[in-house]
């Protein structure tokens, strides 16, 4: 029964990441980096200064702050995509899927600036008359209603594939080989030592979720940065400490890219395709729950939060998941074949951090992934009162932290295929409703730009521009 489960959803998995999905999400991520013509990547120092705080007006519309929309959609995005889902993609396309995805992350941060720039640009209001955003509200609020199913099947999609089903089974995965293991603690019953592991994360996330998206934001803005400053120095420390070996590294990525020698039976389209995935599950450009976390932001300039968002791949992927890979290629641990997912990443720590490695890095994932929890419960219960209403928030939370437990048991390659499948699902919505309203956000960012710069040239910014 398991292993035609596993069959069916890995056959919907690779049918959704067929042909057409690569070109809309790479193809049209290509479009907006041309079609902006690289102005917004022009403006990214005065991203930061939005992000920091330096144009906020609380009397403007929205819930959570610029840092804290950020830090709420990084709570989702840096986390086990970016160290266990590296590891999955080196294990499955070899180092060159590590490429493609920093391509993905150059297009993405310019798809997640119209993405982003069109949450704000086309908000929705709930039945309670709070201001909501999202690909659903921007299909609603900017498209004919010819269009308006497309809002519906990106929050089915999300309702389902925002489950946290990687994060909870490779957070097990981790506690079992580090913990139980070594301690002797469930080794003649494993399944009921990840049982408990999933049962304890539930209880933990519902003492968070249930305070909407103002808690959520309030700890990911204190748990986030900290955690990626620290994933980042160890990854550094393991770099340096191989850092003859940092050509040779490079040179396979690049050559790997283009052959995929190095993965069995790999070809040019298997290593793009495994690396775009991965990067799309990494950053989510183009999927719009990255929408979903900046449409809440407290502003009524559209383009000041397509520029924040801009920061998110570049963090996310740019940074994180190249330490990560780094990590991985430089203590060889890739060549192992009996490695994959967090085991692969935790490996490589053991041997690049002696003593050391393996326990910061059950620190870190486990933090990571409880923020991942957490924000993913904001998405699914956003699709849920779309559908549904307000009144079928909290029964969606519940049965979201119910979902913890038998994710934590089943097998990876099951939690996979599901999230990458839903993934592409929520992502058609997105990027079509993205590509039509694309020149509506050109329009926006250049009335933006032009006001930034005269009133920057005459020494009188305001918090307005």
């Amino acid at each position: 029964m398991i292993n035609r489960l596993d069959s069916v959803i890995a056959s919907f998995a690779e049918l959704m990441w067929g042909t057409p999905l690569l070109v809309l999400l790479l193809g049209g991520g290509i479009f907006f980096t041309l079609y902006c013509r690289f102005i917004p990547f022009r403006y990214v120092k005065h991203g930061f200064n939005i992000l920091l705080g330096k144009y906020d007006n609380l009397n403007d519309p929205g819930q959570v702050n610029h840092f804290q929309a950020l830090s709420s959609a990084l709570a989702s995005t840096v986390g086990m995509g970016n160290i266990s889902g590296v590891a999955v993609a080196i294990h499955t396309g070899g180092p060159g899927a590590l490429f493609w995805m920093w391509v993905s992350a150059v297009v993405g941060m310019a798809t997640k600036f119209f993405t982003c720039t069109l949450a704000i640009m086309y908000r929705g209001t709930d039945e309670n008359g709070e201001v909501q955003g999202g690909p659903m509200y921007v299909i609603t609020e900017g498209l004919p209603k010819s269009f308006h199913f497309l809002a519906y099947l990106f929050s089915i999609a999300g309702l389902f594939g925002c489950f946290s089903l990687f994060q909870a089974n490779q957070l097990a995965q981790i506690i079992q080989e580090q913990v139980f293991i070594p301690f002797g603690f469930f080794v003649n019953n494993p399944t009921m030592g990840q049982f408990m592991i999933g049962a304890l994360l539930a209880g933990l996330i519902s003492l968070v979720i249930f305070g909407g998206i103002r808690r959520i934001g309030q700890v990911a803005a204190r748990m986030v940065p900290s955690m990626v400053v620290l994933y980042m120095l160890c990854g550094l420390i393991i770099l340096f400490g191989n850092i003859t070996k940092l050509d040779d590294i490079l040179m396979l990525i690049i050559q790997d890219a283009f052959t995929g020698h190095a993965v069995a039976g790999g070809t040019l389209g298997s290593v793009m395709i495994t690396g775009i995935r991965r990067a799309a599950f990494s950053n989510e450009a183009g999927i719009g729950t990255e929408s979903m976390a900046h449409g809440a932001a407290i502003t009524k300039e559209p383009v000041r939060e397509g520029l924040v968002a801009m920061l998110g791949p570049m963090i996310d992927t740019l940074v994180v998941c190249s330490i990560t890979g780094f990590a991985i290629l430089a203590t060889g641990v890739w060549e192992n074949t009996d490695l994959n997912g967090i085991s692969m990443t935790s490996a490589a720590f053991k041997i690049g951090l002696p003593f050391l490695g393996e326990t910061m890095l059950l620190i870190i994932v486990s933090i990571f992934s409880i923020t991942t929890i957490i924000g993913y419960s904001y998405y699914g219960s956003k699709c849920t009162a779309f559908l549904f209403g307000n009144k079928w928030k909290q029964p969606y939370r519940i049965l979201y932290t119910l979902s913890l437990i038998p994710a934590a048991v089943i097998s990876i390659d099951i939690v996979i295929n599901y999230v990458d499948g839903m993934f592409a699902v929520m992502g058609i919505p997105t990027m079509i409703s993205t590509l039509i309203l694309a020149p509506k956000v050109m329009e926006a960012a250049r009335d933006y730009f032009i006001r930034f710069e005269t009133q920057k040239t005459t020494g009188q910014l305001r918090s307005d521009v």
